[in-house]
């Protein structure tokens, strides 16, 4: 695959992709959020690796990984944007500590999740029920904060809930969107339990 083909592609994924993550976050009323979305990827050390490594069907992040044993890019990305779990996460002495994302950054990182699902898969059917299912699979493995975890579980199960109680995609952002205030409330340490919203 010749460079032009490479950079124009991967240009276009990044937009597709900051396209979806602006769609879902604008629907759960954080659209700034989506329009600051991974505005590093256009930054030399992001762009460029990732243009060497774009095949078109998965993030070239990970192929950089395979092929190098290292991505410079990704390095670069998850220590200046704050909505990946990897930048929470902290060596104090011999051991980690997994701080609890600000609920904003939350919101964000389950938008880049949706998001890249529609844009790598180009699937655009049970993108909530897709999400949900993997992250069930993967959670455990993760290093993320507990408290940020049963949040995560919380928007992603919701999604699916209440897409099938609306019938469609847009009934359950909108739905989700109502309900993001009161679970906000409950995980900066109001006095709301989740079961009672």
């Amino acid at each position: 695959m010749g460079y032009f083909n490479s950079f124009f592609g991967h240009l276009k994924t990044v937009l597709t992709h900051k396209r979806w993550v602006f769609y879902y976050a604008s629907r759960l009323g954080y659209a700034w959020r989506g329009l600051v979305h991974d505005l590093s990827k256009f930054s030399p050390v992001e762009f460029f690796e990732s243009v060497k490594y774009w095949t078109g069907e998965r993030s070239p992040i990970n192929t950089a990984k395979e092929t190098v044993g290292i991505s410079y890019a990704w390095l670069h990305h998850r220590g200046r944007n704050k909505h990946h779990y990897e930048y929470w996460v902290d060596v104090v002495g011999d051991k980690e500590k997994l701080h609890k994302i600000p609920f904003k950054y939350v919101v964000e990182m389950v938008c880049d999740w949706l998001a890249a699902c529609r844009t790598y898969t180009n699937d655009s059917s049970n993108v909530f029920a897709r999400e949900y299912s993997w992250w069930q699979d993967r959670a455990p493995m993760l290093k993320i904060n507990g408290e940020t975890k049963m949040l995560i579980t919380k928007i992603l199960w919701n999604l699916v809930k209440h897409q099938e109680y609306t019938g469609g995609e847009k009934g359950a952002l909108e739905k989700v969107r109502e309900l993001l205030p009161h679970w906000e409330r409950f995980y900066n340490g109001e006095m709301v339990d989740y079961d009672d919203i």
